[in-house]
């Protein structure tokens, strides 16, 4: 077994906590304002007491306290061992924290998905050195871990890349849907939104590409009007505002080529 060191025990801390656990590790953790310690982890009054003899390390903060976590826990650990930021820090924070003097390796950890809805299952992306660490501890308890080439900063790179998708996607369906419920057409838009999520996801993307840079200039005046109702229905329009924006942009440049 493993002897692990969670540093943040809020709601992933605590659910990665819990697995590890259950799986015979022995965990300790850290954390300066949770307000509860998952059961079978020892908690510490520090970072760095936590951190004393891991074998591993998963840091769990949130990205504002990256810098300082990774300055007072690399210090203390051994030779071989691994420290692993789960932090939703940037790509060149990442670069930057694996290039501090430590004897750990460092390893950039993206989590794909809402922990809060699939847990410990919640899919992973992991990169530089101390990747093939952290999948060998996780993916045995069941945990979709994939690994990506290159330095730290390489798996945060595909998760930023991923949020320009879902969590845009994320904020146009929720306006959508606002605006239906609003205009008291909310089944309609929701079908609507179902029937654009299914089917030949690559053939959309095509057709987004080529139909979107074909008739963006017309479009952006139906999103200029969208917008205008949008705000005859007291709804916030920001998406539709910046897509309007976006559309006249795109309506100046040269249509992308496929692939």
């Amino acid at each position: 077994m493993t002897a692990c060191t969670i540093i943040g025990l809020g709601e992933a801390g605590a659910t990665y906590a819990a697995a590890l656990v259950a799986a015979g590790h022995t965990v300790a953790g850290f954390d300066p304002v949770a307000p509860s310690t998952p059961a079978g982890v020892t908690r510490a009054a520090t970072a760095a007491e936590a951190c004393a003899g891991a074998e591993i390390v998963l840091v769990l903060t949130g990205a504002a306290a990256a810098r300082s976590v990774a300055r007072e826990c690399l210090p203390v650990l051994s030779e071989g061992s691994c420290y692993a930021d789960f932090t939703s820090s940037s790509p060149g924070v990442m670069q930057e924290l694996g290039q501090l003097p430590s004897k750990a390796h460092f390893a950039d950890v993206a989590i794909l998905g809402p922990v809060s809805a699939l847990g410990e299952k919640t899919p992973l992306m992991v990169s530089g050195p101390g990747a093939r660490a952290v999948a060998g501890l996780l993916a045995p308890l069941g945990m979709d871990v994939e690994i990506a080439e290159g330095e730290p900063g390489a798996a945060m790179a595909h998760k930023l890349l991923r949020s320009v998708l879902m969590k845009g996607m994320a904020s146009v369906v929720v306006e959508a849907v606002q605006a239906g419920r609003a205009a008291g057409l909310e089944p309609w838009i929701r079908g609507q939104i179902a029937s654009q999520l299914a089917g030949d996801g690559q053939a959309v993307i095509d057709r987004f590409l080529t139909g979107t840079a074909k008739h963006a200039l017309r479009r952006s005046k139906e999103m200029q009007d969208t917008a205008s109702y949008l705000s005859d229905l007291g709804v916030p329009a920001e998406m539709t505002t910046a897509s309007a924006t976006a559309l006249t942009r795109i309506a100046r440049e040269p249509a992308p080529a496929l692939r």
